[in-house]
């Protein structure tokens, strides 16, 4: 596995040299996400649609 410093490094090098200072913070940002949602989901810490839709519904009471 790679460390933290590969990761931004591959990130920084897959992306345009004009790149803005924000669309190179959306990318790790966006990178960051995935990995957590792939870590989440190795760890079956996640739950159905069903009940995503019910806590959506009791946020709008």
């Amino acid at each position: 596995m790679s460390t933290a410093k590969d990761q931004i490094k591959q990130i920084l090098e897959s992306q345009p040299d004009d790149s803005s200072y924000d669309e190179l913070l959306r990318e790790f940002a966006f990178k960051r996400m995935v990995n957590k949602g792939i870590a989440d989901l190795k760890e079956r810490n996640t739950i159905s649609n069903e009940d995503m839709e019910h806590r959506i519904k009791t946020w709008r009471k």
